[in-house]
């Protein structure tokens, strides 16, 4: 089950049958130059190729310039381990800070604090571990000038190509959203043909009847992954644009499809910020006037999710060690109190609207499957025994969702696990709602310590689940994890 059946739509999609799918030719070439089917997929990884080659050549560039700054002082302080030292430094600095992602044909000036902040830093750090600290601070300050002029000289050199190529040969594009907001993205690409990216086809869920608007940009309307996978091999699409923040949960399957063949992923914010704020999301700059940023969906992972994953597994391995007694214990009496069955297993929603099975001790027997998916909250169950009452207040009964945390199911931390029927309930009543299913779900989360827990706002857990997504840091997770210890006996359950 993905995201995309968990929430429920208006209206079935009216499918535009298969065979009546076309894709444009690319710029300059006829259709019977297409090529074979056989040929036809290694086609999108010529875009990959071509950002290879670019990033590539900024190494290079990075390495040579370091070099030319090397030999800006004087032969004798020349040594060749500390020019290596600088340059292996430079460029890892650099590839820290996306300096080397090419998905994007950016400008010199655009990089030219990260680039020269970098480089002044390397050489400070060299300059203070080395021989090179006996030189003069007038000769180290202009290897320092030579390094940048080198290397943001090159780096314009290397962008300039880039362009040029991607204006004569702009690059095919799939736009990925809601249909009506699709079109309005798609006019205005086509409408800036020095973009360097070109439309080739629009993916919607529900396309209506095609009007003028779709006869006048001549774009087809793809709504199955098999139409947009076709669409992408016969024309070399290097990039996918996402409409609207809400498209990359709810299409997060076919996006994973398209950037494993090479495809760079962009958010697009069709719409104006509310009240004319920004906000603090990091942009990547913008494209034909739309702010955009690089999602970097499965294979590109967040910065830092390594450490969280290292910090779940650690963790809730050494809490099942220290909790196995106190499991046991619980499990026995209610296996003497309420009889068999004392595991309760249920499937919930994970990260990007996965299904997996949750587990925990049972402290309530439903009457039916229907009322275990359906039913809200069973916290103040009159007929629940005293022990189960105690086993929801302390939140014992969550102790076996540390087993989902060491399988990868869940994390410690994150916005807590629904059920696939509010799953759909939420989403169609909060904008919000299916962006929480960006990050793996948790034991406990901001919206937890901030109270939030049981039968409280829908939209307040939303908002907090989303602002901890969004300014996430490994720290927050330690700080969280804190408070939820402090907090371990409270009056209410999940």
């Amino acid at each position: 089950m993905t995201a995309e059946s968990t929430v429920a739509s208006p209206a079935g999609p009216q499918r535009v049958p298969q065979g009546a799918v076309s894709v444009l030719a690319p710029r300059g070439q006829a259709a019977g130059r297409r090529g074979t089917a056989g040929r036809g997929p290694r086609r999108p990884h010529r875009t990959s190729r071509a950002r290879r080659a670019s990033r590539t050549s900024l190494c290079l560039v990075d390495g040579g310039a370091a070099l030319l700054g090397a030999l800006a002082l004087p032969a004798p302080h020349r040594y060749p381990l500390v020019v290596a030292l600088l340059g292996l430094g430079v460029l890892w600095l650099n590839r820290r800070a996306s300096l080397y992602d090419t998905s994007a044909a950016t400008g010199v000036l655009d990089e030219l604090p990260a680039v020269c902040g970098r480089i002044a830093v390397g050489w400070a750090v060299v300059a203070a571990l080395s021989p090179l600290r006996s030189l003069p601070p007038a000769l180290l300050a202009a290897a320092v000038a030579v390094h940048c002029a080198a290397a943001c000289a090159g780096r314009t050199a290397v962008h300039g190509l880039r362009r040029r190529a991607l204006r004569r040969r702009p690059c095919p594009a799939l736009v990925v959203g809601p249909l009506a907001a699709a079109r309005r993205v798609s006019a205005a690409l086509l409408r800036q043909p020095d973009c360097e990216v070109r439309p080739v086809g629009i993916v919607a869920d529900d396309p209506e009847v095609l009007g003028e608007a779709d006869d006048e940009l001549g774009l087809p309307v793809l709504t199955t992954a098999l139409e947009a996978r076709r669409a992408l091999i016969q024309n070399g699409v290097g990039t996918v644009l996402v409409v609207g923040a809400a498209t990359r949960v709810e299409k997060a399957a076919v996006l994973r499809a398209l950037a494993a063949h090479g495809c760079a992923l962009w958010e697009l914010d069709a719409d104006p910020p509310s009240y004319g704020l920004a906000g603090h999301r990091p942009e990547s700059g913008h494209l034909a006037g739309f702010s955009r940023r690089l999602l970097r969906p499965e294979g590109g992972r967040r910065r830092g999710s390594a450490g969280k994953r290292a910090l779940d597994v650690v963790l809730s391995g050494a809490l099942l060690v220290l909790a196995a007694p106190v499991l046991l214990v619980c499990a026995l009496v209610l296996r003497v109190t309420d009889g068999p069955g004392v595991v309760f297993r249920q499937e919930r929603v994970g990260k990007d609207g996965r299904p997996f099975t949750m587990l925990k001790l049972r402290t309530h027997r439903p009457a039916s499957a229907h009322e275990a998916a359906t039913r809200w909250s069973v916290a103040n169950e009159q007929d629940m025994s005293r022990f189960c009452h105690f086993l929801r207040r302390t939140s014992l009964d969550e102790l076996l969702q540390l087993w989902n945390v060491f399988r990868g199911d869940m994390s410690l931390v994150g916005p807590r696990p629904e059920r696939p029927y509010f799953v759909a309930e939420f989403s169609q009543a909060h904008p919000g709602y299916p962006a929480r299913h960006r990050m793996r779900t948790g034991i406990t989360g901001l919206a937890q310590i901030q109270g939030l827990r049981g039968d409280t706002s829908i939209e307040d857990r939303c908002r907090y689940d989303n602002a901890y997504i969004d300014n996430w840091s490994l720290w927050q997770d330690v700080c969280i994890l804190l408070r939820t210890a402090a907090q371990f006996v409270r009056p209410t359950g999940s």
